[in-house]
């Protein structure tokens, strides 16, 4: 049996009885399309029309288009709903309604027996309380920071509603939380249920591609409203294959002064946004420098002062122990310790390099080995204290924030 691509499907029955430059459908295409492909509807009105289908495709065909150099993996562009220019969301939306509804809400979603709200006494010796939305850029970072924090001498408080690619952005997850546009009626209100009805002191997101302030300041006015004192950490991912028009035929084309090209962009695409987001509150909203940490990665690889590191993409270069692993950009093996070492770092105002205990990570064999992980503290801490946005100072070198999130 012949299987075809949702993509491929998607333009053979788009194709099937028009011509070509005809943008002509019949009702009961139209129908049979929608139960197919209901991200065509672009207004979310529940009716694809012609022209909604015809976007659709050719939307389609742009991305396929780009897989033959760098595209591939999530996608960079696609259709939101318009009604976000505006933040013009509906009365039903969750956020809407009391902390004790919103409760109500998301205990229906996960059943009898399981909690609706997740809640944390005041942790002593200034541990934070943090909730966050993130992917599969932010998951390995939340994983090792647990394992940071441990060695460290106390339990992380973590609260997540996470999802792969787009599922994770802050847009997607307002939408899915509040039942609203792509989820009208269906809310699940995981994190608006325990920010409503529980202390918090910091949420933490991950970025996605185009997105906008409104996508950031709905969450941080919901936030505001219950918890006055929280502040924000966006992480600002790293660089990606898709910043060049193709791929580099050997990794000889990453020289220090490319890395630091790809890197400034990185850096310059959401520290931008975020400074906007800043200028409307201000000393609440900042970075978590995964990028610039990196980029330096990177740089040290370069240079030969990476130990057991093999490779900088293995898309390019074909080693396993590679600082990234695919064409979108996922960190290669170990370095899920240097992305929670710099949220520990940021979020503490604390290097790694003074935790006295070895880490446990889990795992198995000796890469990263001791030689490399004690690198990957030194490079997190020299990430956080030179971004500008971190709100980490360390201007007499101990190690410790001279100032935190000022």
């Amino acid at each position: 049996m012949i299987r075809l691509g949702c993509c491929w499907l998607l333009l053979l029955l788009f194709s099937v009885g028009n011509s070509v430059g005809e943008s002509k459908y019949t009702p009961e295409q139209l129908s049979k399309w929608l139960d197919r492909f209901p991200q065509a509807d672009a207004n979310r009105d529940g009716v694809l029309t012609s022209e909604e289908a015809d976007q659709y495709r050719k939307s389609v065909l742009k991305g396929q288009k780009g897989k033959g150099k760098t595209g591939g993996g999530a996608p960079r562009t696609f259709s939101v709903d318009p009604r976000w220019e505006s933040s013009d969301f509906p009365e039903t939306a969750v956020f809407r309604k009391s902390p004790e509804e919103i409760a109500s809400i998301y205990q229906e979603v996960v059943g009898a027996g399981k909690k609706a709200v997740v809640s944390h006494e005041k942790p002593e010796n200034g541990v934070l309380r943090i909730i966050g939305t993130g992917h599969s850029f932010m998951a390995p970072g939340y994983n090792s920071l647990l394992r940071i924090c441990r060695a460290d001498g106390f339990e992380q408080p973590l609260y997540t509603h996470i999802g792969g690619g787009m599922t994770g952005s802050t847009r997607y997850k307002w939408e899915q939380e509040n039942g609203i546009f792509q989820f009208e009626g269906k809310p699940v209100p995981k994190l608006l249920a325990s920010i409503a009805n529980a202390d918090w002191d910091v949420m933490t997101w991950g970025p996605y591609f185009n997105d906008e302030i409104e996508y950031y300041t709905c969450w941080i006015d919901f936030c505001l409203k219950y918890q006055p004192n929280m502040k924000f950490y966006l992480s600002d991912a790293w660089i990606q294959l898709y910043q060049l028009e193709e791929n580099p035929e050997s990794e000889e084309f990453f020289t220090e002064e490319v890395i630091e090209k790809l890197g400034q962009e990185k850096r310059d695409l959401y520290g931008n946004l975020m400074k906007k987001v800043r200028e409307m509150y201000p000393d609440k909203v900042f970075i978590l420098p995964t990028s610039d940490a990196m980029t330096l990665a990177a740089k040290y690889y370069v240079r030969g002062e990476l130990p057991q590191v093999e490779g900088i993409h293995k898309v390019i270069g074909g080693k396993e122990r590679s600082l990234w692993r695919d064409q979108l950009g996922h960190l290669g093996p170990g370095f899920d310790r240097l992305e929670g070492y710099v949220f520990y770092a940021t979020l503490y105002g604390k290097s790694p390099e003074l935790i006295d205990k070895e880490v446990d990570f889990g795992g198995k064999g000796d890469y990263p080995g001791p030689d490399l992980d004690k690198m990957f503290r030194k490079i997190a801490w020299e990430a956080v204290t030179g971004h500008p946005l971190s709100g980490v100072v360390d201007e007499d070198g101990d190690g410790m924030a001279d100032v935190v999130s000022e």
